[in-house]
């Protein structure tokens, strides 16, 4: 007696569940043929009454979301209160409606700020908006490598997992300024802090696994290069003197540096548990980003009734985040909460490699005792 079967033309498939019902036996009779005996009522049946309750097999697809979706409806439903969530710049902007919606879900929030007068302005927001909501403010300015090794530090004190790690904070169309470590700010801060946060934070992230580590890139990295004549990447272009900058630029190439970390950061630690994606959040979003130059906040004010919510902003990191679809998927980039190609040259697995060991010994040189991954 079959148990499963499919409609000849809707396709629909059925499935008998459980067991039989209360009085009914199963047994075969003399011709070896299953026979199914009611005893309540004194009868004999060829038919299965399980026929009668019959489960419907529904293949539930995942929803398809878009650059009108909210953070909050990706999150609708979902239960993260036994998660740990580390949000890099998580006091304004993109990054504070990435924040508030994990915590407003249950998840264990930390905000990792170099300003914590404001961080702890979001923390309190927050909190306003729910009561029982788990997040705080730790001190970390990626301008300083001395500062995001003490945030490490004192995140690893604290003997909590760390499931996702979103690495948000940014700067654009800064004037030229050179970080305590001597590099151009807006490298540092985009790209080499969150560099060395991560290979600080790499044993955590190893243990908690299934971890996902969530870069958020931009669009604006088809718009630049990091190679020199020798196809190597070339810091003279990431961190220039002043006489070769332009802010633009410079973000750019930092946010190519983005992709590619967040590439060849997946192929090292997937194997342990450990993926990573990177994402472009949307076009010229009224964020604080733009705060240093006054033409570039003009032009955002301008566009601001054409663009995306801040929540909206966020959608694409929360999926990236938690979409059950992505459970051990990588390398990837996302727009819209869709699936993208990136740049030539952010796909050269060459460059993100070069990338890579640039990386390590700018930190080398400036860091003692880092782990390599």
């Amino acid at each position: 007696m079959k148990t499963q079967w499919e409609h000849p033309k809707t396709g629909k498939k059925k499935r008998c569940a459980g067991d039989l019902p209360y009085g009914w036996e199963q047994e075969t009779d003399e011709k070896g043929q299953i026979i199914y005996i009611d005893h309540i009522n004194k009868r004999t049946t060829y038919f299965d009454p399980r026929h009668a309750f019959t489960v419907e097999d529904v293949v539930v697809k995942p929803k398809r979301y878009d650059g009108n979706t909210a953070a909050l409806e990706i999150l609708q439903g979902r239960d993260l209160s036994d998660k740990v969530v580390l949000i890099t710049g998580g006091n304004a902007g993109i990054g504070f409606e990435t924040a508030r919606s994990f915590a407003l879900h249950g998840a264990h929030v930390i905000l990792a700020c170099r300003n914590l007068t404001r961080a702890n302005k979001a923390v309190s927001l927050i909190q306003e908006e729910w009561h029982k909501a788990r997040v705080e403010a730790m001190m970390c300015n990626l301008a300083s490598l001395r500062s995001v090794r003490e945030f490490a530090e004192s995140f690893k004190a604290m003997k909590l997992p760390l499931h996702i790690l979103v690495c948000n904070a940014a700067v654009c169309t800064q004037p030229y300024m050179l970080t305590e470590d001597n590099l151009e700010s807006t490298f540092q801060i985009c790209h080499l802090g969150h560099f060395l946060l991560v290979q600080c934070l790499q044993d955590v992230l190893r243990r908690s696994a299934p971890a996902r580590v969530v870069v958020v890139s931009s669009e604006s990295h088809r718009f630049t290069d990091l190679l020199d004549s020798c196809g190597k990447v070339d810091l003279a272009l990431l961190s220039p003197s002043k006489k070769d900058y332009w802010s633009m630029l410079a973000y750019n190439r930092a946010k190519l540096c983005n992709i590619l970390f967040s590439n060849e950061l997946h192929r090292r630690l997937s194997p342990y548990g450990v993926t990573s994606n990177a994402l472009h959040p949307g076009n010229m979003m009224y964020t604080s980003i733009h705060r240093s130059w006054w033409l570039m906040t003009f032009l955002f004010t301008l566009a601001r009734p054409f663009t995306k919510s801040m929540q909206q902003g966020a959608a694409t990191t929360v999926y990236c985040a938690v979409a059950p679809e992505l459970e051990g998927l990588g390398g990837m980039y996302f727009n819209n909460c869709f699936r993208c190609q990136t740049s030539a040259q952010a796909q050269d697995p060459s460059s993100a490699t070069s990338l890579w060991e640039l990386s390590e010994r700018l930190v080398a040189e400036r860091s003692v005792g880092i782990q390599a991954l």
